[in-house]
């Protein structure tokens, strides 16, 4: 993962402007402090999975769910 280097004083002068950079170039950069790599910021690989439709086909229904049951019950009680 080679990639450009920056140290950590000019990351956080630019940080915003280097967070737009990966983006758009999907490159990694390194952040330095006195010539020693110290943290790297990257590209997040693969797409977000949907909050909605995450469940769907791990459910399976045995039996009728909508008739009523047997049981007696008071929801006062």
């Amino acid at each position: 993962m080679s990639g450009k280097k920056i140290s950590a004083s000019k990351f956080k002068a630019e940080c915003l402007q280097i967070m737009e950079t990966v983006r758009k170039t999907r490159k990694t950069i390194t952040i330095t402090k006195r010539n020693v790599p110290i943290a790297r910021i990257g590209p997040i690989d693969g797409k977000e999975e949907p909050v909605f439709g995450r469940l769907k086909g791990s459910i399976q229904f045995k039996g009728d769910i909508i008739e009523p049951i047997d049981e007696v019950w008071d929801a006062n009680s």
